[in-house]
């Protein structure tokens, strides 16, 4: 079943996940991506803020990205997002990781200038097992809404 604007009401939507992160996979995003110390040494991330090896915080927005595809952008009629409100990093990834994804809906709106699409804003937060939060986000996606009739009202 295809998800449209309609089952997307202001609230908890889900908790989906986990997604293990491995030492090589850190290193590997590092190496083609953000090859900073903290994100491919291990010995010379132990003398940065981070105190050790760490992800990538771009690293972590993919993973992000990954999981909600996976966890409902995949079966939503999404259009697309005008863009990220707001990403902040707030904890390091650390190899060995599994992720969890939360999501709530904290706005929905119907598009006034296409109205047979809505506008839904997520809260997205990124945490490990332990449940620290590792990243929060905003973000508003375009999603069509279930009927054409519905969208004249």
């Amino acid at each position: 079943m295809t998800l449209t604007f309609e089952d997307f009401p202001v609230g908890r939507f889900g908790t989906f996940g986990p997604r293990h992160v491995s030492r090589d996979e850190i290193i590997a995003f590092a190496s083609e991506f953000d090859p900073q110390p903290m994100h491919l040494d291990e010995e010379a991330a132990r003398h940065t803020m981070l105190r050790g090896l760490s992800g990538s915080g771009w690293h972590l927005c993919s993973l992000m990205m990954r999981m909600m595809f996976d966890g409902y952008i995949g079966r939503t009629a999404s259009l697309g997002s005008p863009g990220i409100d707001e990403v902040r990093w707030l904890s390091p990834l650390r190899p060995g990781d599994d992720l969890l994804l939360d999501v709530d809906v904290t706005a929905a709106r119907v598009s006034r200038s296409r109205p047979e699409t809505g506008i839904v804003t997520f809260a997205i937060r990124v945490r490990n097992a332990s449940g620290q939060v590792l990243l929060e986000a905003v973000s508003p996606i375009i999603i069509k809404r279930r009927t054409a009739s519905m969208a004249r009202n």
